[in-house]
């Protein structure tokens, strides 16, 4: 592969005066790369936007929004907040499916520099009571789904006005959408800092409860820019290693995406959303993700890039539909939330003739990514996340700290614009995850000879099933209110769909019993269903530990055979 071209096309793109020139500012007390040219705040992004009020900007089901009528909502949206004395620095939740009304009630927030609290659409009322209490928002967006939960604890939302949207019947004191579009207006003046946080997104927690990772302006157009620019520096790059000059006259094709995945997280909103947006180009929402109706909307909307976790591009190639369909427009397939298969990068690359694999490795913590890998060099090194991108400074470390020899493995840290700022209310948690601005990541990776990062473990006790992030702690916290749970070791095992699924160990009380059923009807009571373990042992011994008194997880996970569990 060309990557004396890669450095190449990668130096020019980032030196001074260059499009993705680097600057280093000392924010919050440590030094950070940033993007020169970003722009300073997300209402700048969204503003800019409006030179394509012509174009098609959201297509849901039947509904077809340009952007001339999306700035007339979200004007209208931001003048009644503003109405309603929701100021800059403080929130304001969103609690539904990836309607068109999400991103609308999304960029008119992030405009007026009132931060937007993603609502996990799977959570129970107990993860939404908690989450409200955290975060505090003065306003509450909802869907009748979500509105159900909300009420399902009258006491979560007391107070806090709720705007329901797509509901059927309209309960006594909820907001109806159409009151809000009715205030008219255009968005209200706002002074909006880098630094003011645009989003809270909550991660799951290793203690119990979810954190709020304060993503910032500054934090999400540098993801921006690290996405557009991955784009440019490999399309450079193999132009240059093809002899084929980049012609300046040549029309910039205009991004049509098809959104699988929730706007609550960084891999649609971010990875999705805003490159899109600051493109004029087109969204295509699902009411949920199906395979058969990804392929007809990718046909029908002539989509160019798919992004998801790994499953639904898997599901989408092997589907018996597949061949009878058009998917000539598909230029980019493949997504992030975990780890492309090797196997799999090669199969999108052999299936689709016009689209190139790429993955994005990254986080919440970090708005979106820190590396970003596709065309040649993905199908060459396909179990590779990247290179980092320009603003990061990246290290692998020891158990102290220290950095481990190039080419040695450790714990990925990553230092940068685009780390969050920390976790609302849980400077606790702040500090043990950043460190003079270096993020630790929580997963063990190399770096190769061509700045290459491999990921190859991870830290931190946690199972990655389809996308999402699932603690073990937090499930073994909520088994443990199980009166008859003795102990419990939750942990992940491979799953050919999903990547991991969540299995657990459990030593009952004597005297007490408790059947799988029983257990995860009991954590279906206060957890999302995706964090239920789907496997569960229940031994006739306590679990195994070390010396320290911790559960041997790893010894766990290779004696108990799948078939066994229940």
């Amino acid at each position: 592969m060309h990557y004396k071209e890669l450095k190449k096309a990668w130096g020019e793109l980032t030196a001074a005066g260059a499009p993705f020139e680097i600057e280093t500012l000392t924010v919050r007390g440590a030094p950070m790369r940033a993007y020169k040219n970003a722009p300073r705040t997300v209402r700048d992004l969204w503003l800019a936007s409006a030179q394509f009020a012509d174009r098609e900007y959201l297509i849901y089901q039947d509904e077809r929004m340009t952007y001339g009528e999306a700035h007339r909502q979200v004007g209208a949206i931001g003048s009644w907040l503003a109405s309603r004395g929701v100021t800059r620095g403080d929130r304001v939740a969103i609690a539904m499916r990836n309607y068109p009304e999400w991103l609308l009630v999304y960029w008119a927030c992030v405009s007026l520099g009132v931060a937007v609290v993603g609502m996990n659409a799977w959570w129970v009322a107990e993860e939404i009571d908690y989450a409200i209490k955290d975060s505090t928002p003065k306003v509450i967006f909802c869907d009748g789904e979500r509105h159900a939960r909300l009420t399902e604890r009258p006491e979560t939302a007391a107070g806090i006005p709720m705007v329901a949207t797509r509901i059927e019947s309209l309960p006594d004191g909820v907001i109806p959408w159409s009151e809000v579009l009715a205030q008219g207006g255009g968005l209200p003046e706002a002074a909006v800092d880098p630094d003011d946080d645009a989003c809270i997104f909550y991660t799951s927690g290793t203690t119990g409860f979810p954190k709020g990772a304060q993503l910032t302006h500054r934090g999400c157009l540098a993801n921006l820019f690290s996405l557009m620019f991955s784009g440019q520096v490999t399309a450079k790059a193999t132009m240059e290693a093809m002899g084929v000059a980049p012609d300046p006259d040549a029309p910039v094709p205009i991004p049509i995406a098809l959104l699988t995945t929730p706007l609550f997280h960084v891999t649609a909103n971010n990875c999705g959303a805003y490159p899109v947006t600051a493109g004029g180009g087109k969204m295509v929402l699902m009411y949920r993700w199906d395979p058969k109706t990804a392929l007809t909307l990718i046909e029908q909307e002539k989509v160019t890039s798919m992004s998801g976790v790994p499953v639904m591009s898997r599901e989408l190639i092997t589907h018996p539909d597949f061949e009878s369909h058009d998917l000539s427009s598909l230029m980019s397939l493949g997504g992030g939330g975990a780890q492309l298969p090797p196997d799999l990068v090669h199969k999108i690359d052999q299936s689709v003739e016009t689209a190139r694999p790429a993955t994005g490795y990254g986080m919440t913590e970090t708005c979106g990514i820190i590396t970003a890998i596709s065309a040649d060099f993905f199908v060459d090194k396909p179990a590779s996340a990247g290179p980092a991108m320009p603003d990061y400074e990246v290290k692998c470390v020891d158990d102290a700290g220290d950095a481990v020899p190039a080419g040695e493995v450790g714990e990925l840290w990553a230092r940068g614009a685009q780390v969050i700022k920390g976790y609302l209310n849980r400077p606790d948690a702040t500090g043990d995850s950043i460190t003079d601005g270096w993020l630790h990541t929580g997963d063990i990776a190399r770096v190769d000879e061509d700045g290459f990062i491999f990921i190859v473990d991870r830290k931190k006790d946690m199972v990655l099933r389809g996308g999402e992030n699932v603690y073990c702690a937090e499930v073994e916290a909520s088994l443990y209110r199980h009166p008859a749970v003795a102990e419990c070791s939750v942990f992940g095992v491979p799953d050919e769909r999903l990547g991991e699924e969540v299995a657990a160990a459990i030593y009952l009380r004597p005297g007490h019993k408790a059947d799988a059923a029983a257990l995860r009807a009991h954590c279906a009571a206060i957890m999302a269903k995706h964090k239920i373990p789907r496997y569960l042992w229940i031994v006739d011994e306590p679990l195994p530990r070390n010396a320290s008194g911790k559960f041997l997880r790893r010894q766990l996970r290779e004696t108990l055979a799948l078939p066994e569990a229940v």
